[in-house]
This record gives structure tokens, sequence and C-alpha cells, in this order.
């Protein structure tokens, strides 16, 4: 009898054999796998749904968030400031531009600071295949983990660039939210606006980067920032209440 066309003819018994054989093996990385119940019934497990990607907080809350990338710059009086004021700030590291300065990250965590994930090496994602994705952002959690005993829920991506892939990496990295930002404030001092009203308003997400020799110290900058702040009614909030929480179940 002829075939349709597009319809596979029968398997040759050798290789019907071997197919047998491997059945059951590992999916690949990013697919569902197959767990085993009792009994011997096999389950499929769904993938880790991918986490929201957030550039601004929908609060009422008169707060902001100051997040700050990289962890190139380590002043010291930048820390007397969190301390000083209380800041909940948010860094977002990458192991290779921290070079040695864990001890100054551990000080800052020490007063308020949170630690979550920028990658291991800081390179452009998007386009990258999966195990790349994931090298770079498990990886960095596995950094911070072992140096100070966090697995960070946020990630941010290099440049504000991801992918569907990013999004999946992150995923099966344990990363609950993709952190973006509308506000930058500048190594100047001075703040730029992504889109939207050129103010800032509740629920803000303010991306400080890490700049060469800027003009202005990470203390000096942030106290600028903090002055208009004032002047506005807004305060510093803590980003990880907001983003990245897991819901509590119903009447907990």
């Amino acid at each position: 009898m002829r075939r349709r066309r597009g319809t596979p003819g029968p398997l040759p018994a050798a290789l019907a054999l071997l197919l047998a054989a491997t059945a059951g093996c590992a999916a690949p990385s990013g697919a569902g796998h197959v767990s085993s119940r009792a009994g011997g019934t096999a389950t499929a497990v769904a993938p880790a749904p991918l986490p929201p990607v957030v550039g601004h907080v929908a609060t009422d809350d008169p707060v902001v968030f100051l997040t700050y990338d990289d962890g190139a710059e380590r002043d010291p009086r930048f820390i007397d400031l969190v301390r000083e004021r209380r800041l909940p700030v948010s860094m977002f590291l990458t192991d290779s531009v921290m070079g040695p300065g864990y001890g100054h990250f551990a000080r800052l965590r020490a007063v308020g600071a949170n630690l979550q994930n920028h990658t291991l090496d800081h390179p452009a994602l998007p386009g990258l295949p999966l195990a790349a994705q994931r090298a770079q952002i498990c990886g960095q959690q596995r950094k911070l983990a072992a140096r100070f005993g966090v697995r960070p829920r946020l990630f941010r991506p290099p440049y504000g660039r991801y992918d569907t892939t990013t999004l999946r990496a992150a995923a099966e990295c344990g990363i609950a939210a993709v952190v973006l930002w509308r506000v930058t404030l500048e190594p100047d001092g001075h703040l730029t606006y992504a889109h939207g009203p050129h103010r800032l308003r509740p629920g803000d997400i303010v991306s400080v980067p890490s700049g060469e020799a800027p003009p202005l110290t990470l203390a000096e900058r942030t106290t600028r920032l903090l002055a208009e702040l004032d002047e506005r009614g807004l305060k510093v909030g803590r980003l990880e209440d907001h983003v990245g929480v897991t819901p509590s179940p119903s009447g907990a």
C-alpha cells in the first residue's frame, strides 16, 4: 500500500530497539520533565511559569525604589548613608564587575541593602542559547549563595535587554521577577526618564548605573536624589516587598 505523503513508514527493527532502550531519558533543558509516582505511573511536570517583567510598580504608597547596578563603585560613604537613612536599596550585582569587593557588599547587606542578580559577566543576553543564559543567571545565583547565603528572587538583565529565552532561563534559575526601570540617576546626578512624565512619581524604579570616574560619588548622587524625594513628599520603598513576592494562599 502506498503511504500518504509525510507519513513515516515502519522503523527498522534495530532502530526501534534503540529508541525503546533510550525511552525515559531526560527532556531537553527548558522542557517539562517526567516524574514517577508510586506504582510506576509517569506524570509530566510543567515548566516554571515565566517571570513578569516589571519597570514600574503599581502602588498608591508615596514610594520610589532605588536600584544600583553592577557593583563597580564601592564608596564607603554610601554604606554610611544607607545605614544613617535606613535605605532599603537593591543592589543588582555582576560577579566579574564586583571583583574583590565582596566585603564591601557584605557590609552593605549588614546595614539593610538587598542583593540581587545581574549575571556573572554582564553580556547582552538576547540571542544567546538557553544554556548560555542559564549559565549567566544560575551561575550568579550560586555565587551570591556561596558568598552571602542569599538566593535572589529578582534579576536585572544587562542593558535592560532580554528575550523569551532570558525569561525561561530566569524561571529555571529561581527568579520570580525581571526588573527594569523608568528613571535613571545619571553620573552627574540628574535624572532621565525612559517614558512617561519627566518627574518622579509613586512606584518609580530608579536605576543607578555604575559610572567610570563619575563627577559625583555614589553617596553624593544618592543624597541629591533623596533631597528631591523629600521635596516631592516621596520616600524610598523596599522593592522586594512589592515585586517577586509569592502570594499568600487564600485565607492565609
